[in-house]
């Protein structure tokens, strides 16, 4: 399997060219947004999974968005995949990853939509729209948590689902998706 990169592109409100947005984003240590490649497939983070490593350390763990990416990329080299990440605190711009990802022919994506799994009718749509298979990820058991959690908009259309293992489940995820993939 050889590795690919995320050639997806996009375009900011201002007109400006969503990954030149991003870069500069990340240049100031403000990531808003992970669309993650593995060979031509991406990983998709919902609100808040910026505050990795100091949000609620005792439910999410002490492990950063940075480790757990850099975790990802080293995972998938070893299977010469090549990862893109990018996460994303706004639905909106969740949704405009999805559907051009599917555009530029990623064939999956590992997707955690955090709070937007309960709430998003739009991302779900979009999932619809496009086709784009994907492994639905979650750092907690979302089924062992608040009732408002067990709503779920996304699940029903997911190749598979991991929760409640922390950080491990995005690396159990992405052997997941690349072996549905693999599938005839």
């Amino acid at each position: 399997m050889r590795g690919t990169t995320l050639s997806a592109r996009g375009w900011t409100q201002d007109g400006g060219d969503l990954w030149e947005t991003l870069g500069r984003l990340d240049e100031a240590g403000c990531a808003r947004y992970v669309v993650t490649d593995v060979t031509k497939d991406g990983t998709l983070q919902g609100p808040n999974l910026d505050l990795l490593g100091s949000r609620e350390p005792e439910r999410y763990g002490s492990e950063t968005l940075a480790a757990l990416t850099a975790r990802m990329d080293a995972w998938a080299a070893g299977r010469g995949v090549t990862l893109r990440h990018v996460q994303s605190n706004h639905e909106g711009f969740l949704v405009d990853a999805v559907r051009d990802a599917a555009r530029d022919g990623l064939s999956g994506a590992i997707v955690n939509a955090a709070a937007y799994t309960h709430t998003s009718i739009a991302l779900r749509d979009v999932f619809l729209a496009t086709r784009l298979p994907f492994v639905e990820v979650h750092l907690s058991n979302v089924w062992a948590r608040e009732e408002f959690r067990r709503t779920n908009h996304l699940v029903d259309l997911a190749i598979g689902s991991v929760c409640g293992l922390g950080g491990d489940g995005y690396l159990l995820g992405l052997e997941g998706l690349l072996t549905a993939l693999r599938r005839p």
